[in-house]
């Protein structure tokens, strides 16, 4: 039995015998009775056990401590405190003990402790609550793709293409990195390594699910990414997941359809499925979470360009730390004004051509890319994507314009020859998304072992 089945319908169970095993969460003892707050993991709630001294083994329960895990026998009753129901305890068998030094004992912990003991963090209110609606959110990602006709590709992780061509992905050899053969122009000969040429962990899925989207009309990847940048800030990491749909016949109109459908439905589905976790990070973690993503649901998303918004930041008559640019990116001040102004997600699309990627398509205009990013109160930017240019010449042109060496990636490039036809796809990282689902303000806190620079322990 397990204590997710109990709540399901306690009633059913109701003066019932029953055997549950799982975790002492805490533990008060009296003279002639005890309460063990027990846990098995199965759901966010937890059972009250209650012991009395007619058990022969009073004495031993007594000293069971914290962090415990047992397994308890007894009949479910009609609580006499504020429970609906506690479990009136004809045995409780200790299964495996804990020392009384056990780190996370029943008060309230810091964040930055927590993640020093990431291998029992799990096991807190909080973690309980942020790791059941990562797994849910997930089901839901899947579940929105899977009706709506998507296939799940599993793109390689180890590839020879850099897809951003900003040279933050991780290398990988078998190469004796305490000898390195170097050729003639004093470059590591890569040649006698396992795949005989440079390869990297992948920094996205994106070119590979182009080409089978241009096979199966739509897709979708996700998975984890990996990518080199040295940022400590609160929304980077080294290795992340990342889910990136990819679509033939669609235009950046249709991709953004695409984008407000499916986090509306993730959404619902997670509020629909994790009410006591979503109300647990209502209390504890952001007041106003609930009221926030209930309001996303049912909001407008606002579509407009990056000029227009540079036009509405440069009007505002705000003091700016950073300056709107019709030339550059936005800022966090910015992402922040901007959702305030339109009171809720706001589409931005159009954005000058030399800050965007090379595959994105290029507009009449010649300055900017149908590109998107969507801005969400509360938490800037979570997903971006664009058009991808369909023409071989212009992908050609566009990509030694800004220096990128095609020719590992001559497929991609024929994707255009073959049959090819407009295209569209996004990105979102996934730990953005539950940190927007949980108001959880710091990535390592949504990735059960944070990879960071400087941080790769367990």
């Amino acid at each position: 039995m397990t204590v997710k089945e109990v709540y399901k319908d306690y009633q059913k169970y109701m003066d019932k015998e029953i055997t549950i095993k799982g975790w002492i969460r805490n533990h008060r003892k009296q003279k002639e009775f005890g309460f063990i707050d027990f846990s098995d993991g199965t759901c966010f709630k937890h059972i009250q056990v209650v012991y009395e001294n007619q058990l022969k083994d009073f004495e031993k329960i007594q000293k069971m401590h914290v962090g415990s895990s047992i397994e308890v026998t007894g009949k479910v009753v009609k609580s006499q405190g504020k429970q609906d129901f506690e479990i009136s305890a004809s045995e409780v068998i200790m299964v495996g003990d804990c020392p009384e030094d056990y780190p996370i004992q029943p008060k309230r912990h810091t964040r930055e402790f927590l993640r020093e003991q990431a291998y029992l963090r799990p096991r807190t209110n909080l973690f309980q609550a942020v790791f059941r609606i990562r797994s849910v959110a997930a089901f839901a990602i899947h579940e929105y793709f899977q009706k709506n006709n998507y296939l799940y590709v599993h793109t390689p992780l180890i590839t020879t293409a850099d897809c951003e061509g900003s040279d933050q992905m991780f290398k990988i050899t078998t190469l004796d990195l305490n000898h390195l053969e170097k050729d003639k122009e004093k470059k590591v000969d890569m040649s006698n390594d396992l795949f005989g040429k440079l390869a990297y962990i992948t920094g996205s899925g994106q070119l590979h699910g182009e080409t089978f989207a241009l096979a199966f009309n739509k897709i979708y990847t996700f998975g984890p990414t990996f990518r080199t940048e040295n940022s400590n800030t609160k929304t980077h990491a080294n290795e992340f997941w990342m889910i990136e749909p990819e679509m033939a016949f669609c235009d950046l109109e249709e991709l953004m359809n695409v984008e407000e459908e499916m986090l509306k439905y993730v959404i619902k589905y997670v509020l629909d499925n994790c009410p006591d976790e979503i109300d647990f990070c209502d209390g504890f973690v952001e007041t106003g979470l609930k009221e926030k993503l209930t309001k996303l649901i049912s909001s407008k998303f606002t579509r407009i360009t990056h000029k227009e918004v540079i036009d509405i930041l440069k009007n505002s008559k705000q003091k700016w730390e950073f300056e709107p640019s019709y030339e550059d990116d936005i800022a966090k001040e910015h992402e922040k004004y901007i959702t305030e102004y339109f009171n809720g997600p706001v589409f931005i699309t159009d954005w000058p051509k030399d800050i965007k990627a090379w595959y994105m398509k290029v507009n009449a205009d010649n300055k900017t890319v149908a590109a998107v990013d969507l801005e969400v109160p509360g938490a800037g930017e979570l997903m971006g994507g664009s058009q991808r240019e369909e023409d071989y010449n212009t992908l050609q042109a566009r990509a030694k314009e800004l220096g990128v060496d095609t020719e590992a990636i001559e497929w991609y490039m024929n994707l255009r020859k073959f049959g090819g036809c407009v295209h569209s796809g996004f990105g979102m990282g996934f730990e953005r998304l539950i940190m927007y689902l949980t108001g959880i303000e710091n990535i390592r806190d949504v990735i059960p072992y944070p990879r960071t620079p400087g941080n790769c322990d367990y």
